[in-house]
């Protein structure tokens, strides 16, 4: 989202995000004397606007009056958006700013020790791909072993060859390494003859290649190469088992330092919302409603109430744009100053049939639009790691189906049980997903004919409650009604 964008009218953007979660139809009405047009909300069955504006007006009593109502005549009430706006040098702002500031230094902490961590979750996912590359090569030796010694190819040999004579020997700057005997000793033709050697399984195979050595090559010569081949033959058994093994410890390390970022960013969401609902909305400290100079502040909430049935879902949307002047006042002795919110309001209620997709979709909407307004850390936090590529995806699931099988090793033949394993073991066990069964066709039919049917009762429950609100709303606060 631009700038622009970001101090405009909610319609302005609100009607992208619309069609993008499948809303295509937006509700019209009048925004202006005599002037009509969109207002960012999904088209609804019927929706009534209430504006009150009293002096001595108590946002909170009326509010929690629609609230009640709707949690009398609703089975679900649910909070879509919680926010505000005060004046700068009001004093609601400066309480709100140092409880602001609290929360920012936690959230701050969290965020420096997750950005160390996955720091390092690039480092560990990068050995484990050079261990994969290593594992490559034995595994394609191991292939060929199985193979008779005069069909085996010699390709990943040699690489293994070239890696012990360079890691473990020493390369040509040793004297006892093949290359340095060659140079040194005049051993001319060892290299040669230790890298053309096909894989070799056993020593009585290692045997019978050098009887076959035995007429174009002196003894001196096959003895120092007895003495490498038979090192090397031992070394690739060894690190083969070795690889395997850390790579397995590797991927399990990987799983417990995900899950603990996991954790972390669990433990951070509640301090990011608070954040954010003590952060101040943009688009309201831009409104010529809100004067820095004066003792004011706006508040918009959204609470949506619903009754369900047969995967259809008749829902109130009420939302309430309060522009109010906060007092702060001793409510008891001992306690904190806290404000009372006195000024107007702009009630809408609006009734709508939805589906349990559509219903999803619009609460993405939500969410999509308070990470436009106000940002949201753990989607960054989510991108840096996505940013490994499938690699870190395949390496997590492999640890899990470890950890899995080992468990089900386990239920088979019990066995005493480590304290670590105790700890971790059934931590990072994955629930198991049971299969759904297919419906044939006469139940799908016969599913939709309930929907259809729960659809038109729905309907006329939420448009009668939406307009029950509105109306008893005005009776009960002496309003002009009929």
């Amino acid at each position: 989202m631009d700038e622009d964008d970001l101090f405009a009218f909610d319609a302005k953007y609100r009607s992208k995000l619309l069609k993008e979660f499948g809303f295509d139809k937006e509700e019209q009405a009048e925004v202006a004397l005599g002037k009509y047009g969109a207002t960012g909300f999904p088209l609804s069955l019927k929706f009534h606007r209430l504006d009150w504006e009293v002096y001595d007006l108590s946002i909170e009593e009326s509010y929690f009056w629609c609230l009640d109502y709707l949690n009398d005549v609703m089975t679900v009430v649910e909070k879509l958006e919680d926010s505000f706006s005060a004046a700068e040098n009001s004093a609601f702002f400066g309480v709100t700013q140092q409880r602001l500031g609290a929360q920012q230094d936690k959230v701050s902490q969290y965020l420096a020790t997750m950005g160390k961590m996955i720091k390092e979750l690039f480092q560990m996912v990068r050995e484990l791909r050079i261990i994969d590359e290593r594992l490559g090569y034995y595994d394609a030796v191991e292939a060929e072993l199985s193979k008779p010694i005069n069909q085996r190819k010699k390709g990943d040999e040699i690489t293994l060859k070239g890696l012990f004579v360079d890691l473990v020997q020493g390369g040509g700057k040793s004297a006892a390494s093949v290359y340095g005997m060659a140079r040194e000793l005049e051993f001319v033709t060892l290299p040669d003859l230790f890298f053309d050697a096909p894989p070799l399984k056993t020593r009585d195979e290692l045997e019978r290649h050098m009887k076959g050595l035995e007429e174009n090559f002196n003894k001196n010569v096959r003895r120092v190469l007895v003495r490498h081949l038979n090192q090397f033959m031992e070394w690739r058994v060894r690190t083969h088992q070795e690889h395997r093994n850390r790579k397995r410890f590797q991927r399990q390390y990987l799983l417990q330092h995900y899950e603990i970022i996991n954790m972390y960013l669990n433990w951070i969401k509640p301090y990011l919302r608070h954040v954010a609902r003590l952060t101040m909305k943009e688009q309201n400290t831009m409104t010529p409603d809100l004067i820095s100079a004066f003792e004011g502040s706006m508040l918009d909430i959204e609470i949506l109430a619903r009754d369900s049935k047969d995967g259809a879902n008749g829902c109130i949307l009420a939302t309430f744009n309060f522009r109010t002047r906060p007092e702060l006042k001793v409510v008891q002795e001992g306690y904190q100053r806290g404000p009372v919110h006195i000024g107007k309001m702009i009630a809408v209620f609006r009734a709508y049939a939805w589906t349990d997709e559509q219903l999803e979709n619009y609460r993405k909407l939500k969410r999509k639009e308070a990470m436009l307004l106000l940002g949201q850390v753990s989607s960054s936090v989510q991108k840096a790691m996505e940013s490994l590529g499938k690699e870190l995806e395949d390496y997590l699931e492999e640890a899990r189906g470890d950890i899995h099988e080992k468990k089900e090793e386990k239920e088979k033949a019990p066995a005493k049980k480590s304290f670590m394993e105790l700890f971790f073991g059934d931590f990072y066990t994955p629930a198991r997903k049971k299969p759904s069964p297919q419906k044939s066709a006469a139940e799908l039919k016969q599913m939709k004919a309930k929907q259809a049917a729960a659809f038109k009762s729905l309907t006329g429950v939420a448009m009668g409650h939406c307009f029950n609100v509105f109306h008893l709303f005005k009776k009960a606060h002496r309003m002009v009604a009929w």
